[in-house]
């Protein structure tokens, strides 16, 4: 350990507009991590829902080393294999008929909702550009889709913020049906939202959701950038619904950690983005490419959905559990390994302080907002590892109830 590299360092380089944990993790195996001093932690944040297979899984460490001895980065003048069998895997697995990659899922949501008020203008005119989002959604952090998220305390400051983005309230069909017209040119909405809290899209109401956007010709978006590879137990979560988008964007997991977007939609739309209309100097980058094919290929695997939706009901029942003995929760929400607990009324705004408690104990978690502990586990966690994390959960909420 270089003991020069710590965290007051941190505070003196990095600009401050994050507020990590004292906590500096250097090594990670499956679903365990080791921070400096060698304190073991369980994982159940998992990046925010990127470490999939958990950390240094073997065959994507192989195929990062394989891939690094061969090719790392062309210009687009130029496409690679990579890229190719990629774009390929992902077409045959979805409805999807092209794709486009890009590093985030920011940056697949740019390019989702570019191209959707391209499409409009050049088949509709251009009045056509309301996009149409929805109360506590989140989608990025370029001003496009900060705007576009529905939380404006991510937009203070920013100001001028791009037009013509509408917001309602979600799961209320009714206030699309009253606000959408023909001068909407696109829908973007999570099936399940996760920075609101772990709130899953009702199925009617995505089912008229579609209804709307072809009645009035506007392009249904699917950001599926912390529900896609898996999280939800299908390989996207749109899958679980009887519901078609014409854009989807996916990042986070699609590369278990190494930086990747995609924004896959039908020929007839990826028209619109013709030679010079977008592009990214890094995306479709070889190795990039070459890990996220390595981990699609583990992800979209029957056998690997079923050990999800059977950790799904383990953590469920665990939790349940937990919460009997404890009583800090007024909510359980699970949704394959997206997994949201919202503190009781006497305990709002105890969400971050349960995180460090958790950390003191050995389990690493997310939060959701000051209410919502969320939990994002690797898919194939350990049966073990995810008994101990619960008992180290379990430990921190009992501190937070005793005044610890």
């Amino acid at each position: 350990m270089d003991k020069t590299i710590n965290r007051k360092l941190f505070d003196e380089v990095m600009v401050p507009n994050y507020a990590p944990s004292q906590v500096i993790p250097v090594r990670g195996s499956g679903s365990r991590l080791w921070d400096q001093a060698g304190k073991e932690y369980i994982d159940f944040a998992g990046g925010i829902a990127v470490n999939a297979l958990g950390h240094c899984h073997p065959e994507l460490v192989k195929t990062l080393q394989e891939q690094s001895q061969q090719l790392w980065h062309l210009s687009n003048a130029w496409t690679n294999e990579p890229a190719i069998q990629l774009a390929s895997q992902l077409t045959k697995a979805t409805f999807a008929e092209q794709v486009y990659f890009s590093n985030s899922g920011a940056e697949a949501n740019e390019a989702a909702l570019k191209l959707a008020r391209k499409y409009a203008k050049d088949h509709f005119g251009a009045d056509k550009t309301e996009i149409i989002a929805f109360d506590n959604s989140f989608h990025g952090r370029t001003l496009f889709t900060v705007t576009t998220g529905g939380q404006p305390k991510y937009c203070e400051g920013y100001e001028p913020l791009p037009g013509d983005i509408t917001h309602l309230p979600f799961n209320d069909l009714a206030a699309l049906e009253y606000k959408i017209s023909d001068h909407t040119c696109a829908v973007i909405i999570e099936p399940i939202q996760g920075e609101g809290g772990i709130i899953a899209a009702e199925p009617l109401f995505l089912e008229g959701v579609r209804a709307l956007c072809t009645k009035h010709n506007a392009l249904l978006i699917f950001d599926e950038i912390q529900t896609g590879m898996g999280r939800s137990g299908s390989l996207f979560a749109y899958q679980n619904y009887e519901v078609i988008p014409d854009i989807l964007t996916s990042a986070k997991a699609l590369g278990c950690g190494f930086p990747i977007g995609a924004t896959l939609t039908t020929k007839v739309i990826a028209e619109s983005f013709t030679v010079g209309t977008h592009g990214s100097t890094y995306g479709g980058n070889p190795l990039a490419c070459a890990v996220a094919s390595k981990a699609l290929e583990l992800i979209n695997d029957p056998t690997l959905f079923a050990g999800v939706k059977q950790r799904q009901r383990m953590f469920l029942s665990g939790l349940t559990q937990l919460n009997q003995k404890i009583g800090l929760f007024r909510d359980i929400r699970v949704e394959g390994l997206l997994i949201g607990c919202e503190l009781k009324i006497s305990w709002q705004g105890k969400a971050r302080e349960l995180q460090k408690l958790a950390e003191e104990q050995g389990v690493m978690v997310l939060i959701a907002g000051p209410n919502v502990l969320r939990l994002a586990p690797s898919l194939i966690i350990p049966y073990p590892d995810m008994n101990k994390g619960l008992q180290h959960l379990a430990q921190a909420m009992l501190a937070l109830k005793l005044g610890y």
